[in-house]
């Protein structure tokens, strides 16, 4: 009773057309009510029905597995017989002899959906049971990872030291460079003169520290020192031609992008004597004068011309200027009244401080200080330009131009000073 129950309803809902061939008035026949009481008891008995397929013989005598419903619940594939049974005649008469509900939904699984089939009852049979299973979705062969099994000592992991490395805020640089001058003059060459043999060594050290955070302290130490010896000077065996120990030091909290409110500290002073030739007098020494000048403003960050010009400008409104003469004897030069050591004063200060490089093998520093106290004013400004041969062969022009009328006055230059020269000798940057 029950397998005949199962080839109605599977003939119902298969709609084949072979089906309605050899059932016209199929259709017809059946109501709404015997079609919706045909699927529910074909819902009902699927589960029962799979598990007879699965492990139930025929109820007859023969012994055989009951496959009749078996390719229902197996991978769809394509069955041979199911055509040659719809396309056989019997040898009795001239009419088709295929009268099987199950071949007829195949049937209808081949003719409407057949993409739903995943292969052959032909290469069923050559697998040896292995169905081959036909899916849109791709998947990824297994990684061969998934088919090792973790071991309990596998799983622990030893411990390992991490090293973090402090980070350097600090970064150094600077530029050496040691040059010579020879001049011989004969005693009887025709215009006069005197021979003379000259050294001169500076020195840039810059050791800055910038933590990324809105802290910078920059630091700057500089030293020109230089010297002569001519025949001509029977007092001295060499005097100083140049002579500066300086020491830059700021210390910033950023404002803005390129401004920080910046505290700077200067402090000037030389390392041997001042003498002129043939002349006594001592003129300046270390520590006559110190000049300590410090101040409070902003610094401007310079980086212009694709970083071609560099450097800083400082704008100190309050600055004190301090100078200090060891030596009595001379303090008056400097603007100090007789008998004392020292001057100061408050005051407003601008500090301009750049590098210009046009190429690769010409460079401009510059330096412009000023400083006044609205009664007073001390402009200097330093012009170093800087012309390598190559690496470690390179001539300057040095010019030094100071105004500064605290000091005394000439009667020729009034408060104008100035100094140049021309250099060529050995070079280092870092």
């Amino acid at each position: 009773m029950l397998e005949k129950l199962l080839s109605a309803a599977l003939a119902l809902l298969s709609v084949s057309p072979v089906a309605a061939r050899q059932h016209p008035d199929l259709s017809g026949t059946l109501q709404a009510d015997s079609t919706a009481m045909l699927v529910a008891a074909y819902a009902d008995s699927l589960s029962h029905a799979r598990h007879r397929v699965d492990s139930v013989y025929d109820s007859n005598r023969s012994g055989r597995l009951q496959t009749k419903y078996f390719r229902l619940f197996m991978p769809m594939v394509y069955y041979s017989d199911v055509t040659q049974e719809l396309l056989s005649l019997p040898a009795s008469c001239g009419e088709s002899g295929y009268d099987n509900p199950v071949s007829d939904v195949l049937l209808n699984v081949y003719l409407r959906h057949p993409g739903f089939v995943g292969g052959t009852s032909r290469a069923l049979k050559e697998s040896k049971g292995s169905v081959p299973v036909k899916s849109d979705n791709t998947y990824p062969d297994t990684e061969i990872a998934d088919r090792v099994t973790v071991r309990q000592e596998d799983a622990v992991t030893a411990p390992v030291d991490i090293f973090v490395e402090k980070p350097n805020f600090w970064k150094f640089s600077g530029d050496y460079s040691l040059q010579f001058f020879q001049n011989y003059v004969s005693d009887n060459w025709y215009k006069g003169g005197e021979s003379n043999n000259s050294l001169l060594t500076t020195v840039t050290v810059q050791a800055n520290y910038d933590n990324k955070q809105k802290f910078r302290w920059d630091n700057k130490l500089e030293l020109r020192l230089g010297f002569q010896n001519t025949r001509g000077d029977s007092l001295h065996s060499y005097r100083a031609t140049e002579d500066l120990l300086r020491y830059t030091g700021k210390v910033g909290l950023q404002a803005s992008k390129d401004w920080y409110y910046t505290l700077q500290l200067i402090a000037t002073t030389q390392v041997m004597k001042g003498l002129k030739s043939n002349d006594p007098t001592v003129y300046s020494n270390f520590l006559a004068p110190l000049y300590i000048n410090p101040s409070v403003g902003m610094d401007y960050k310079v980086n212009w011309l694709k970083s071609k010009i560099t450097g800083s400008i400082h704008l100190a409104p309050l600055a004190y200027s301090l100078t200090y003469v060891k030596d009595k004897d001379i303090a008056p030069r400097f603007g100090i009244e007789e008998g004392k050591h020292t001057k100061d004063g408050f005051g407003s200060e601008v500090t301009v401080d750049l590098t210009w490089a046009f190429t690769k093998d010409i460079r401009w520093k510059t330096r412009l200080y000023g400083y006044t106290t609205y009664k007073r004013m001390l402009v200097e400004w330093e012009n170093t330009f800087t012309f390598n041969v190559n690496r470690y062969i390179s001539s300057n022009l040095f010019l030094y131009p100071r105004f500064d009328d605290a000091a005394v006055r000439d009667d020729k230059h009034g408060y104008l000073q100035m100094k140049e020269y021309i250099s060529l000798g050995f070079s280092y940057n870092f």
